[in-house]
């Protein structure tokens, strides 16, 4: 389940961890990106795919239908 107010505390986060790092502003930056995808991949991760399937299918007796749901994982 998407939580925006978890995405908002590592987004937080990661710009906290960046203070006091102005001695090194490139690695301060390669950090914190590093930090964001991190947060945002985590975050989309998290969601629910929610699926439904219809269709024919053959079976030794003939053809029928099928139908069902199903929820998966975003990976």
């Amino acid at each position: 389940m998407l939580v925006k107010d978890t995405l908002q505390k590592a987004i937080k986060a990661a710009f906290s961890a960046q203070a006091g790092k102005e001695d090194n502003p490139d690695g301060a930056l390669g950090d914190l990106a590093t930090r964001l995808a991190t947060a945002i991949d985590d975050y989309v991760k998290s969601g629910d795919v929610n699926t439904t399937v219809t269709g024919t299918c053959a079976t030794p007796a003939g053809a029928g239908t099928i139908a069902g749901t199903g929820i998966g994982s975003i990976s």
